[in-house]
């Protein structure tokens, strides 16, 4: 049996489809593997996922959480879906992976705060069940940091590409993300500015000319979820249902045979 790991650097989006989508503990879909299970039988996918707050936040960390937090942080935050040791590692530039999973969801969708005097970037995630005391040390402590725009994101990705390929060949693959928004009417855009689906829309436009300049491949979940109706594959603005991540997971599969991951299962066939 040979092994393929897959590093998978992202939240839902790329855990769902890649690992499993599990829906009130019940599961709904069993990650890439129920694909290559049947068209590659000789190889199973590794997948090692791993959480990311944003872009800047990456290319900022030292590896280290900062002292100051790791002696402050909230009980909760180990148990949240970003903890300190994720939000400041640097595994995704040290794996020995196979393939790269990347998403740009979080520069989409994710603010962050900054300490005021340490400098660092923080991901207070669920701070609304914190206790008042470290509500307060938050509120001391950091300031808001707002959404990051997307030239600035596609800069720190082209930043983050060339890092990885400073010890890696691997293939590098980034998630886009639909842009279609359940609910959205908007058909005059006078006086709104960036609406979500416009925003989502820049960012995957940047994502395409992210890959004319550095080679790296686009998982187009946009044009998947176009196929395929977002009414059926999705459930929110940025979460798929169980078919959407089949679907997503097969146009990985796809993208990933195209680029020789499983070259060697394909030569043993032949011979």
């Amino acid at each position: 049996m040979r092994r393929l790991t897959i590093f998978a650097k992202g939240n839902l989006d790329v855990r769902d489809t890649l690992h499993s989508l599990r829906v009130g503990g019940k599961l709904q879909w069993n990650g890439i593997n129920e694909i290559v299970r049947e068209r590659f039988p000789s190889t199973l996918v590794r997948v090692r996922h791993e959480t990311w707050t944003r872009s800047d936040a990456l290319l900022e960390s030292g590896g280290s959480v900062p002292a100051d937090l790791a002696e402050r942080a909230p009980p909760a935050l180990a148990s949240s879906a970003h903890p300190a040791p994720t939000q400041f590692s640097i595994a995704l530039f040290e794996t020995d992976a196979d393939a790269i999973v990347l998403s740009v969801q979080p520069d989409v969708a994710t603010t962050l705060a900054r300490h005021r005097r340490h400098g660092y970037l923080f991901h207070p995630g669920d701070w609304q069940s914190w206790s008042d005391s470290h509500r307060r040390w938050l509120r001391d402590e950091f300031a808001a940091e707002g959404l990051v725009d997307a030239g600035t994101s596609m800069h720190n990705f082209e930043r983050i590409v060339a890092r990885i390929r400073q010890r890696s060949a691997a293939p590098i693959l980034v998630y886009n993300l639909s842009s279609v928004v359940p609910g959205d009417t908007v058909h005059c855009h006078a006086g709104l500015g960036e609406t979500l689906s416009t925003r989502i829309r820049r960012f995957n436009l940047g994502i395409a000319e992210l890959s004319q300049r550095t080679g790296i491949s686009v998982i187009d979940v946009d044009a998947v979820v176009a196929r395929a109706g977002a009414a059926g594959s999705k459930t929110d603005v940025f979460h798929l249902n169980a078919e959407g991540c089949r679907l997503v997971a097969e146009e990985t599969v796809r993208v990933l045979e195209d680029l020789g991951c499983f070259a060697a299962e394909e030569r043993n066939r032949c011979e």
